[in-house]
């Protein structure tokens, strides 16, 4: 029936292969499991990338990946360790036998052995050191030296490189005879005697160059080194804005130790806007393998900075404790102030702190930035205060309470454009993570404000 559906319907079938771990596939997969049949569990994985089967581990449930790793047995890939959620991989570490161990992690690249390890606790990560050749190792251990989140830990040791002096022929033969080439390489990087980068050449190029033309006649423009400490931060920022594949890594001689690719680089930049979401939301780098009292501990501190906020409003509206008795209505409506300009707020705050991590804001254009906010506060604060006047109107027949609170809507939406983006400025100039901090303060300025306000126009206006 399935068959003559998709015989029927190629489409679908396209559709359904887009996304290899299908939950039909899934359920094939726990079924044999279930049956303790490896044969027809290797089957319907044996399509599955490594990161698919990665997702799949941290869907299922503890018991049934114990089993699943334990069945899979021999063939288990390293790839999947690195594409583990980092809660998850110290469990399957332990899971795993030793010698499929050693053969998983023998084939991963150095800059995966690194970024497999640096966030794994010591004896899980002995555990993956003592798999390693000694050369492996050391160059691993040598990368786990350099500062975190540096160039140091990013880059992967094995570079291809030959002397300036060489021809394409002599690049060709060089690799040709090679047996330990890296696994996925761009660039052939030239150097001195010294060691010293001098530029590179793309294997397109070396491919389809005679063998007598000369590799420095053949460099890439625009090359760039990076430092061995310089911000992974940094580099992955320079491999996005000048469309970089590859880039040589130096230590403090100028002379080359490692390469960046452009697969790492992207890397950080989706995890640093991946933190920066979740940071926006007061939820730290969590995910869904950790368990609740991790989760408890990595929330509760922001709930906390909240409830101050919180509290703080509710001082101010406190304020007109009388003003408020005596005309029931501002309870009713003060409230959608407040709302509205924490939205208008968040809306300029996130535009705000992700041009900072883009660098798209910067001193050179910031009060052009604030001055654009601030104008669409006021437009759209304009468009609110009529609606909301004409409410306040309709709804309980007052002129002067629309009256105030259109004034209130526009004052609100002004001051939220405004702290939208001057917040995380400010919180960047003084060294604290915007992402991280800007909410609280955003959220606190658009309630006061906006309490402040309504209520203390009304006591002008309508007493």
């Amino acid at each position: 029936m399935i068959d003559d559906n998709k015989e029927l319907h190629p489409e679908i079938e396209y559709a359904e292969d887009v996304y290899s771990l299908s939950a039909r596939r899934l359920s094939a997969i726990l079924f044999a499991l279930d049956r303790d049949d490896r044969d027809e569990m290797m089957v319907q994985m044996e399509p599955l990338h490594a990161a698919d089967i990665a997702d799949m581990l941290e869907q299922i449930n503890p018991n049934d990946r114990r089993r699943l790793i334990t069945l899979y047995g021999a063939d288990f890939d390293g790839d999947i360790l690195s594409e583990l959620d980092e809660g998850l991989r110290e469990e399957v570490i332990g899971v795993l036998h030793p010698s499929v161990l050693a053969g998983a992690v023998r084939d991963l690249e150095s800059d995966d052995v690194v970024d497999l390890v640096e966030d794994l606790e010591g004896d899980a990560q002995e555990a993956i050191l003592a798999t390693l050749e000694d050369a492996d190792r050391v160059a691993v251990e040598k990368s786990l030296a350099y500062p975190e989140f540096s160039a140091g830990r990013l880059m992967q040791s094995h570079v291809v490189k030959g002397p300036e002096h060489w021809l394409v022929g002599d690049a060709i033969d060089y690799m040709r005879r090679s047996d330990d080439l890296p696994e996925d390489f761009y660039h052939m990087v030239l150097v001195d005697p010294r060691m010293r980068a001098v530029g590179h050449v793309t294997l397109g190029k070396i491919l389809g160059a005679p063998r007598d033309q000369k590799l420095t006649d053949i460099l890439e423009p625009g090359f760039r080194t990076f430092s061995v400490e310089e911000s992974e931060s940094n580099v992955a920022y320079a491999f996005n804005q000048y469309h970089m594949i590859s880039a040589p890594v130096v230590d403090e001689h100028e002379r080359v130790v490692g390469v960046i690719t452009i697969d790492d680089a992207m890397n950080v930049l989706d995890e640093e806007h991946e933190e920066d979401i979740m940071r926006l939301a007061g939820v730290g780098e969590g995910s869904l393998a950790d368990k609740v009292i991790e989760t408890v501990r990595a929330r509760l501190p922001w709930l906390g900075v909240n409830l101050l906020t919180a509290i703080l409003a509710s001082m101010v509206i406190a304020q007109f404790e009388a003003t408020i008795s005596q005309f029931v209505a501002l309870a009713v409506l003060m409230p959608i102030v407040a709302s509205m300009g924490g939205n208008a707020g968040t809306q300029s705050l996130t535009v705000a702190v992700r041009a900072i991590a883009t660098r798209d804001l910067t001193g050179a254009n910031v009060w052009r930035v604030i001055r654009r906010e601030v104008l669409v506060g006021l437009a759209n604060g304009i468009v609110f205060a009529v609606i909301m006047g004409i409410v306040g109107v309709v709804w309980f027949g007052s002129p002067a309470l629309g009256l105030v609170i259109a004034t209130a809507m526009i004052i609100n939406l002004v001051i939220a454009g405004l702290a939208g983006v001057g917040v995380p400025v400010l919180l960047e100039k003084v060294g604290v993570d915007p992402a991280l901090a800007s909410g609280a303060f955003v959220t606190t300025v658009t309630d006061i404000v906006g309490f402040f306000a309504f209520l203390g126009l009304a006591a002008v206006v309508l007493f």
